[in-house]
């Protein structure tokens, strides 16, 4: 049985790899594929894996990350950022299921992001540890509670219950969620403009053909993170926000791989195998490229 099951993985990563090789030469980029949370205890992995893809001889210019992941930390996703751009001039991000809050930051550092009907982004409401360090909980939701309690008990309406749980916050936790939400705005903001934005020099709807301003690109980018910073207009941190939507109600510039039947079968193939593999075997965190 053993044996077996030595074979059949052998077999799968055939296919993950000969799909891989598909997907590189179909998108002109170096392949990452990444399943799990964005952890800063993740960061020394993906240094390691980018390091090794940038170092062969038949390295390109572009690197494409394939990312599946529900979230994590914004301090993560900013330093894997810089090791990207460190070793490649351009980043093109694939989303075949979801990349949630944290994993939506990343993807819009990005100069593409490849997508179709079925995959997901997320309002990017801030992952932080608990006290334990253990797991990551949403941030907007708590800020959003203990708002709602300072304005009842301005309004004199706080019951005793509330009250007692207001009084009862640690006022430094508070300030670290906080600090975590400003984070994640920013960074979206900084990298919408810099590299998605990069090539948005003439408008196409509005006054059609004229320059796009810096300004504009920033207003943009500012429109863009206060919508997935609300969390009253998404309503929940797991809301899984399509390619229709982030292309008619932020306007964003998505990449449909599902348009070309070579690229869909081949992302498609090449995710699916791989990410219906980890989840039978509980794997939680998995970084691959065939050549590391």
């Amino acid at each position: 049985m053993a044996m077996t099951g030595q074979l059949l993985d052998e077999v799968i990563f055939d296919v993950v790899n000969e799909s891989e090789a598909q997907v590189e030469a179909l998108l002109g980029c170096d392949l990452l594929y990444y399943f799990g949370e964005l952890r800063t205890f993740h960061i020394a992995y993906v240094r390691s894996a980018v390091e090794k893809m940038a170092a062969r001889a038949d390295k390109r210019d572009v690197i494409g990350i394939c990312l599946t992941t529900p979230g994590g930390q914004a301090e993560a996703v900013e330093k894997m950022v810089e090791i990207v751009r460190y070793h490649y001039n351009q980043v093109y991000f694939i989303v075949t299921r979801e990349a949630m809050s944290a994993g939506t930051i990343f993807c819009m550092s990005g100069d593409r992001i490849f997508m179709d009907y079925s995959s997901s982004l997320g309002p990017i409401d801030p992952q932080v540890p608990d006290r334990e360090q253990k797991v990551l909980v949403p941030a907007l939701g708590y800020l959003d509670k203990i708002a709602e309690l300072i304005d009842k008990s301005q309004t004199d309406t706080i019951s005793p219950a509330e009250f007692a749980i207001l009084q009862a916050q640690d006022l430094a936790m508070i300030r670290f969620y906080e600090q975590a939400r400003e984070l994640s705005i920013n960074l979206l903001k900084q990298w919408l403009t810099r590299y998605k934005f990069k090539d948005w020099t003439h408008h196409r709807t509005t006054n059609p053909g004229e320059l796009v301003t810096d300004a504009e690109k920033e207003r943009r980018a500012e429109e863009i993170a206060s919508l997935l910073s609300d969390n009253k207009h998404w309503h929940s941190h797991g809301r899984m926000i399509g390619m229709g939507t982030l292309r008619n109600l932020m306007r964003l510039d998505i990449d449909d791989f599902g348009e070309d039947p070579k690229k869909r079968n081949a992302i498609r193939r090449y995710s699916d195998t791989l990410s219906d593999y980890l989840v039978r075997h509980q794997t939680q965190f998995y970084i691959y490229n065939r050549n590391i």
